[in-house]
């Protein structure tokens, strides 16, 4: 890649790229200059440093899933958008690592200001739960039990930890309808 090519947003756009290739973890400065044909020090004028880099890659995969998210369950809703939701999720999980590593990287809530994506992630899920109609605090809990399971499962199969010999998407297929069951009858469980 040309020199005179090198912006922040084109070394964020490559940073993610790297971390799906290599692993969020991975991703060095040394490793982003060498796709740009450049020395370190030459990211230096558009990031500062490693730190910026992660929490800028971080942001953006956040915004990706802002974006897919809420495309996915637009116009849906009970078992149709927790289904579009939760795979997704999956997809997202399992096509891009790095960026799923990345979305749960630590952001400075200043930061984090700085772009819509984790509010409408957010936002996304108190929509798909509203579907479900669960007052305060429920709400809350289900997000967290939603997030937790679905976390659960696609880090556990994004990392090769399912070794067992069944398919691993009847196993998902049976998880989303065990959320959707637990989410229908939220209320009752107490």
């Amino acid at each position: 890649m040309p020199r005179g090519r090198i912006t922040p947003d084109a070394l964020v756009s490559a940073a993610a790229d790297l971390a799906d290739e290599i692993g969020f973890e991975n991703v060095t400065l040394a490793a982003l200059a060498k796709r740009f044909g450049v020395r370190d020090a030459s990211l230096y004028t558009h990031i500062r440093g490693l730190a910026d880099l992660q929490e800028r890659v971080a942001l953006r995969a956040l915004s990706e899933w802002a974006e897919a998210l809420s495309a996915a369950v637009a116009g849906r809703a009970g078992r149709d958008a927790l289904t579009a939701f939760a795979d997704t999720y999956r997809t997202l999980a399992t096509e891009h690592p790095g960026r799923y590593a990345a979305t749960r990287h630590p952001v400075p809530p200043e930061r984090a200001a700085e772009t819509p994506g984790v509010m409408r992630i957010i936002e996304v899920c108190y929509a798909l739960l509203r579907g479900y109609d669960l007052p305060e605090p429920d709400a809350t809990d289900a997000v967290r039990f939603l997030r937790s399971t679905l976390h659960g499962f696609s880090d556990l199969e994004a990392t090769g930890a399912f070794t067992a010999d069944h398919s691993l998407d009847v196993s998902w297929r049976r998880a989303v309808d065990a959320l959707h069951h637990t989410l229908t009858n939220w209320t009752k469980i107490h």
